[in-house]
């Protein structure tokens, strides 16, 4: 008869020692709904995306090349200005590349800064002193335009950024006056806005997308590119980066293939001499470090020029001399083989055959040439073992080598039995 189990309070557990490749601890079933629910909203949103693309990018692609006409700076009224000049340029644009990175702001930004700059001052006369503050006000509208509210400077960080050259009255007005010379018409379509285009629904690339970033800021500096259209310097940044970095070129249907040929040498031949501070900018992590390999493919262009380049070739075998043979000298020395194929036969030795018939020849040739040994040169007499070698007493030579007819004496010598 069973005995009942005594009851405890610890309950017997069936996942006790069972094998499992889950190492997750199991998820809680209103969280897992909640996360394909999550998934399939942005599968949906991908889908309309796609959709919408498809039917709206023509028409945004048109507006955005109007825009781009529309509010290009014009260069020749630069020119006309009376103390700012192109050399001071460079030293101003170092200054927004710094800021704009010290605040973080969104690529657009710098862009939309600079078509606001060059605007207004072919528009305005620009003193010499002013230069810096038109720079300050262009960025603060552009970050206010288009950048986050938090990343957006204060004007007392801009003043603390110029050494308190300005007064806090002194940005307002600018900023007021940026605006009232350009009618309130601040949109642009930058560069980076076309280079998404040209990149979309393309595997992502960071060193292109990069290093198309880096030309193109390359660009800002050099008065050639400054009444450029901001499509065709994208497209012919993008075309040059993918030469560069040895990438596929796009199919001949595509719109970022049709880049002008002459703006991609022009900006190619700019390369070589950057500004220092957008070389640093550009060497961080955060940009793939596009500066240094575009400066290591420029300098191995140039050592191709000038023809002391040598790409590397395969290793080859090193031919072994052979030692020298032994050529007879005095002493004792190790035979060596001769590489070549000996007159008379080679350095294999033949087989023996082991039959009978061959073994009989072979005993009655040793046979025959003993005999012939005996007969040419018989051996030397070997005295008997009682014989004293102080005595002066010797073998008989005579009658044994007179048997032989080409040992016989003439008959003039005479042999004494003693010497």
């Amino acid at each position: 008869m069973a005995c009942p189990r005594p009851a405890t309070a610890h309950q017997p557990c069936d996942t006790f020692f069972v094998e499992s490749d889950d190492m997750h601890p199991r998820m809680d079933p209103k969280e897992q709904a909640r996360l394909i629910a999550r998934e399939r909203q942005y599968a949906i949103a991908d889908q309309l995306s796609t959709l919408a693309k498809e039917e709206y990018l023509d028409d945004c692609l048109s507006h955005m090349l109007q825009m781009d006409t529309a509010t290009l700076p014009d260069v020749e009224s630069i020119d006309i200005q009376t103390e700012i000049q192109w050399f001071m340029r460079p030293y101003l644009l170092d200054f927004l590349i710094e800021a704009h990175a010290a605040f973080q702001l969104q690529p657009s930004t710098l862009f939309l800064a600079i078509n606001l700059l060059d605007r207004y001052c072919s528009k305005r006369v620009v003193y010499k002193r002013h230069y810096q503050l038109v720079g300050c006000s262009a960025l603060l509208i552009a970050a206010k335009y288009g950048d986050k509210k938090e990343h957006v400077p204060t004007i007392r960080e801009l003043k603390s950024m110029c050494c308190s050259l300005y007064d806090d009255d002194m940005f307002l007005q600018m900023e007021w006056h940026v605006l009232q010379t350009l009618g309130w018409t601040i949109g642009h379509p930058t560069v980076d806005s076309f280079l998404n285009i040209a990149l979309v629904d393309k595997q992502y690339d960071p060193e292109v997308e990069h290093l198309a970033l880096y030309i193109l800021e390359i660009s800002l500096f050099h008065r050639e590119f400054v009444s450029k259209p901001s499509a065709d310097l994208a497209k012919a940044a993008l075309a040059l980066s993918r030469c560069i970095l040895n990438r596929r070129q796009p199919h001949h249907n595509e719109w970022a293939s049709t880049y002008d040929s002459a703006t991609l040498v022009g900006l190619s031949q700019q390369l070589h001499q950057p500004s220092q501070v957008l070389y640093r900018k550009y060497s961080s992590g955060h940009y793939s470090r596009i500066s240094k390999l575009l400066e290591q493919f420029l300098a191995r262009q140039a050592s191709i020029a000038s023809g002391s380049y040598s790409p590397p070739s395969p290793p080859t075998d090193i031919p072994v001399e052979p030692k020298a043979q032994y050529a007879g000298q005095v002493g004792l020395s190790t035979p060596q083989k001769s590489h070549g194929i000996p007159p008379h036969g080679y350095l294999t030795p033949p087989i023996t055959p082991e039959n009978e018939g061959f073994n009989n020849a072979h005993v009655a040739a040793v046979n025959a040439n003993k005999q012939v040994a005996s007969t040419v040169c018989p051996s030397s007499p070997s005295p008997p073992p009682n014989v004293s070698f102080n005595d002066t007493q010797m073998y008989d030579a005579e009658p044994v080598y007179a048997q032989c007819p080409q040992y016989a004496q003439p008959s003039h010598v005479g042999y004494t039995p003693a010497f």
